[in-house]
């Protein structure tokens, strides 16, 4: 399916630009605004305050024990990991997968 984009879509948009792709998704059952889509990312990466108001008990994490390295050497401890459920689109062109 192609994905385009058309002259509506730069309204607002000043131009040249580089910015990133922000998106919004159905995560679970609410729908996550401001999504930042960075293709050179290698993890998914869930904030705390948004992880808390998807409601899902801390205890459902799993442990991780490998810590993530930013750009400037700094290291983050995550929580864990979970599985989520992911729709984007709307009915007919809608996915629906589980992400990490």
């Amino acid at each position: 399916e192609v994905i385009s984009f058309s002259e509506v879509d730069y309204e607002g948009v000043r131009l040249p630009h580089d910015d990133l792709v922000v998106v919004t998704l159905q995560v679970e059952l609410f729908t996550m605004k401001r999504i930042l889509v960075d293709s050179g990312s290698s993890t998914n990466i869930l904030y705390k305050h948004a992880f808390n108001q998807l409601r899902i008990p801390a205890d459902q994490l799993r442990p991780v024990k490998t810590p993530l390295v930013g750009f400037a050497g700094e290291m983050v401890h995550p929580l864990g990991s979970i599985d989520l459920s992911v729709v984007a689109g709307t009915v007919p062109c809608q996915t629906q997968v589980q992400m990490t």
